[in-house]
């Protein structure tokens, strides 16, 4: 069968019939069976179209449909028959987006990009960590090939339920947000708390300890990071295996946090000391990373804070003490509880203290003016 640009071969639709078995653009070697099958029964549909097929069938250009394809984590796969009719509907959703004017093509593109980029690291770890083992042999002489389909074709579903429900959760939680900025500006460039966490001495670790108890630990510090920022209101921004970054609207909200990883880390034999460098000021955010300044500059204070402690920026340090989180030294508290306590009244309760350290530049920052941030009373229930 032969194609060209002028229609000939098309349908009475427009569409373009699928290529047939043997014809040039056909994959150079078979899938394996069992992957063909799954690919088939999570996709939903066959292989039918090759990639320029399946642009003529969504109504795009190739050029336009290649951009969404890389921009989904895709690769390049010539023009081999692999494509389904998900493949043209997803491509005529983005394009007609554009065509609606409701995207640009750049958002469309960006919304293909942080789409594919979430989802594919998603599905690493649901084949890595859970579908592995949930495929183990349940008898001697049962290959996993010969349990891995039923028990997709069992948790497809299920699965698929509860990301929509996950993310349109996390839709409505960003929205809000949103709607709440002050103005347009806000909405992009905003005032944030922001926090990296890092384990100390991590590389000398990977040298010592095997792969498995390796990937524990850090499966370990993410998910103790991951529950702590998200009960105490933050927002977790990504993992680095041994470093995360979080992100708060409110400096003390972050405080807490930062301060409760330290604890919990440190009540924990197996983990290694924590460093926490903190800042607050205007930040950036795209496709939900966050970039400025204010990180880079909370990013410094890791790397300088001592082991189990946290260091906070000047910015920071003075949000907490406009907003009564923390006094501006201890000297004023000791004279504002003397002044409460002679009055017969309750001396102001403040959550954090802050002790100025030494001033050192930092390079591309300047001179910066750290503060180590501690707790005063008890940790929060």
């Amino acid at each position: 069968m032969t194609v060209d640009d002028t229609g000939s071969g098309e349908d009475g639709r427009g569409n373009l019939p699928a290529a047939e078995p043997g014809e040039p653009g056909d994959p150079g070697e078979d899938p394996h069976p069992l992957a063909l099958r799954l690919e088939q029964l999570i996709l939903g549909a066959e292989r039918r179209y090759t990639p320029f097929q399946a642009a003529r069938s969504a109504g795009v250009s190739m050029e336009l449909a290649s951009r969404f394809w890389r921009a989904m984590g895709f690769a390049d796969i010539g023009q081999a028959r692999a494509l389904t009719e998900a493949d043209v509907l997803a491509l005529r959703r983005l394009a007609g987006l554009v065509e609606a004017g409701l995207l640009s093509e750049a958002m469309a593109v960006q919304v293909a990009r942080s789409t594919g980029q979430t989802t594919a690291r998603l599905a690493e770890w649901q084949i890595d960590s859970f579908l592995e083992g949930l495929t183990e042999p349940p008898e001697p002489g049962m290959t996993r090939t010969e349990v891995t389909y039923p028990i997709v074709e069992l948790l497809l579903p299920e699965l698929e339920e509860f990301l929509v429900y996950v993310w349109r959760r996390q839709l409505a939680a960003s929205a809000g947000r949103v709607v709440q900025a002050a103005d347009d500006e806000e909405m992009v460039d905003r005032r944030l708390a922001v926090c990296f966490a890092d384990l100390v001495g991590f590389t000398r670790l990977t040298r010592r300890m095997e792969e498995e108890e390796l990937g524990e630990l850090v499966e370990a510090f993410e998910t103790t990071s991951a529950d702590l920022v998200a009960a105490r209101g933050g927002r977790l921004i990504k993992t680095l295996g041994d470093e995360v970054l979080y992100a708060a609207d409110d400096a003390g909200v972050a405080a807490e946090i930062a301060l409760l990883l330290v604890e919990t880390l440190s009540n924990d034999e197996t983990m290694p000391e924590l460093r926490v460098g903190m800042a607050f000021g205007t930040v950036t955010t795209r496709m939900g990373d966050v970039f400025g300044t204010t990180v880079n500059l909370a990013s410094r204070l890791t790397s300088i804070a001592p082991r189990d402690a946290v260091l906070v920026d000047s910015a920071f340090a003075e949000e907490l003490i406009r907003t009564g989180d923390a006094p501006s030294s201890e000297a004023e508290a000791a004279e504002e509880a003397a002044a409460a306590e002679k009055e017969g009244e309750e001396p102001p309760k403040y959550r954090f203290a802050l002790q100025p350290m030494w001033q050192r530049p930092v390079r591309g920052l300047g001179v910066v003016e750290p503060w180590l941030l501690t707790r005063r009373g008890d940790p929060e229930g």
